[in-house]
């Protein structure tokens, strides 16, 4: 692990700084005002920065249990740090010029905004997968429970990315053929499934770390973490079906 430290530092710093990002347009927010909802908000560069600083922090950790060669754990490491730059960036971008950032193709520019932030999700795709198919080969290591919490919130993470995937390419097909306002409202029913299942790998691992500083056995905290796994994908179900249901 002595080769990766250095970029678990810089994983570590700069998702701070994507989350510090957010809270300071939650601030412009407040001053500013302005929709909520809606492709052009301070909404978005929030939730995202947010959103891309917390993923990348976990992801930095949580992959320290997965057994996966240093060297590509770093490079794999660095690509998605450098890639949740490039998309809370051009987020952040879209919204001070005040127009949208996803699905945008009114200028050549927004075009190249909407194409690398298209392009950057396919690169998290790819990295992510790889992380989550060595989760799955490899029993995770740490303490009673992160076995399961590791597999369980790569799992889940990968039906947030597929969720994710979908919105986008739903909403390239309405904007290809000339429904552009219809392509941002496309998104709305996916979005609370890919909000939740997105920190599936965030919040069962934290779980399992908090429980190993419990004094409950090994098979209590083992159980735990399994009702844990339960509860979460009930919710991820639940937001399926909602999102069926709506679209």
């Amino acid at each position: 692990m002595n080769t990766a430290r250095p970029v678990e530092r810089l994983c570590h710093a700069t998702g701070l700084l994507l989350v510090l990002s957010g809270l300071v347009h939650l601030g412009v927010f407040a001053v500013d005002g302005g929709p909520w909802y809606g492709p052009v908000s301070w909404r978005k560069p929030f939730t995202f920065g947010l959103s891309f600083g917390l993923t990348l922090i976990a992801i930095t950790w949580v992959t320290s249990y997965v057994r996966v060669g240093d060297r590509l754990r770093s490079v794999l490491l660095l690509v998605f740090a450098a890639d949740c730059v490039v998309e809370v960036g051009g987020i952040t971008l879209q919204a001070w010029r005040r127009v949208p950032s996803h699905l945008n193709m009114e200028t050549p520019f927004d075009t190249a905004v909407s194409m690398t932030l298209a392009v950057g999700g396919g690169v998290l795709v790819v990295v992510l997968t790889v992380f989550a198919v060595a989760s799955f080969r490899h029993r995770p290591t740490g303490p009673a429970g992160m076995p399961l919490a590791v597999r369980s919130g790569f799992a889940v993470l990968l039906v947030g990315l597929a969720s994710g995937a979908a919105m986008i390419a739903r909403g390239v097909v309405l904007t290809r053929t000339g429904h552009q306002e219809a392509a941002y409202h496309s998104t709305a029913p996916l979005k609370p499934l890919h909000g939740v299942s997105l920190h599936a790998v965030l919040v069962l691992p934290l779980l399992a770390r908090l429980l190993s500083r419990s004094p409950w056995s090994d098979r209590t905290r083992r159980r735990i973490v399994a009702t844990a796994v339960g509860c979460y994908a009930a919710a991820v179900a639940g937001a399926g079906v909602w999102a069926v249901l709506a679209y």
